[in-house]
């Protein structure tokens, strides 16, 4: 399945992203985007669309420029000249880059990808700003046995607040209870779709009002309640709190090395740089020419 990815945002309330997108805030070394795209990847889903908005040319120029040594195991010979990757984030992935407009919302940016799914019945989504251990294969499972249009995952907010009872009469409180000890649940922004989704976005409808309103009308959108890890970054103690969990090395969201450590078994070797030419042998003996800018 394909999976989009809805890049627009500015991030105004995290400090350190002031002239970067919001997906390319990092956590750790890499930006919330690759963690996210490395958690689809992990279950199999590696044909990413991005829905480019604010800071386009910055996430175009991250991918064009990706060094796969930060992230892997690789040994280095010949003083330098030749890098051998014991290990590979992206090889497998496809990425394509879509300019959706600045100011778009999210309606927009899907309807504005809508070519870019033809032959797909079927297609995943992520609003990338938020991280989970979420099992996907089981949001599918109840997605595919119920047969419907929409479905999403339904998180506790990750929020310090507390939920107020008061008495309309006496105005005495009757309660009081931390918002994530409650029902009261939001949506955590990893969607599927039918492609029949398209039918239900008007011109300029935001993908969460007037749609889902539509399917909630005909009882096409399911919501996926899930209790386990979830966290969203919306300001900046949001990101301190994701920092926190990934320095410590117990972030849960890291799945991709729960029974791997991280290394598929790709082995790639990097020649020298001649001409401006890159070239990347993989142990299967695949190569390719990668040119560099």
């Amino acid at each position: 399945m394909k999976v989009v990815l809805f890049c627009g945002g500015l991030g105004l309330r995290i400090r350190d992203s002031e002239n970067i997108p919001k997906p390319l805030v990092e956590i750790g070394y890499r930006p919330i985007l690759w963690h996210v795209m490395k958690y689809y990847a992990h279950f199999g889903h590696k044909d990413f669309i991005l829905c480019l908005g604010y800071g386009a040319d910055a996430i175009k120029k991250y991918f064009l420029n990706y060094s796969e040594c930060v992230s892997n195991d690789f040994v280095l010979s010949c003083g330098g000249k030749r890098v051998e990757l014991l290990s590979s984030d992206i090889d497998e992935w496809r990425i394509t880059f879509v300019d959706t407009g600045t100011h778009a919302n999210i309606g927009q940016r899907l309807k504005a990808v809508e070519h870019y799914l033809d032959g797909e019945e079927e297609f995943l989504a992520n609003y990338s700003d938020g991280l989970t251990d979420l099992p996907l294969p089981q949001q599918l499972a109840q997605f595919h046995e119920q047969d419907k249009i929409a479905s999403f995952l339904c998180v506790l907010p990750n929020l310090s607040y507390h939920m107020v009872a008061v008495d309309k009469e006496s105005n005495l409180v009757s309660g009081i209870h931390a918002i994530t000890n409650g029902t009261v649940r939001i949506n955590g922004g990893y969607f599927a779709f039918k492609r029949e989704i398209f039918d239900y976005i008007g011109d300029g409808e935001e993908l969460v009002l007037e749609p889902f309103q539509r399917l909630i009308a005909e009882k096409q959108l399911l919501g996926y309640t899930y209790d386990g890890f979830w966290g969203g970054m919306d300001t900046f103690k949001d990101k301190q709190q994701l920092e926190a969990l990934w320095s410590s090395g117990t972030a849960p969201w890291k799945i991709w090395q729960t029974t791997t450590d991280g290394k598929n078994g790709a082995r790639a070797s990097i020649a020298p740089d001649i001409g401006g030419m890159l070239e990347t042998t993989s142990r299967a003996g695949r190569s390719s020419r990668v040119t560099r800018n």
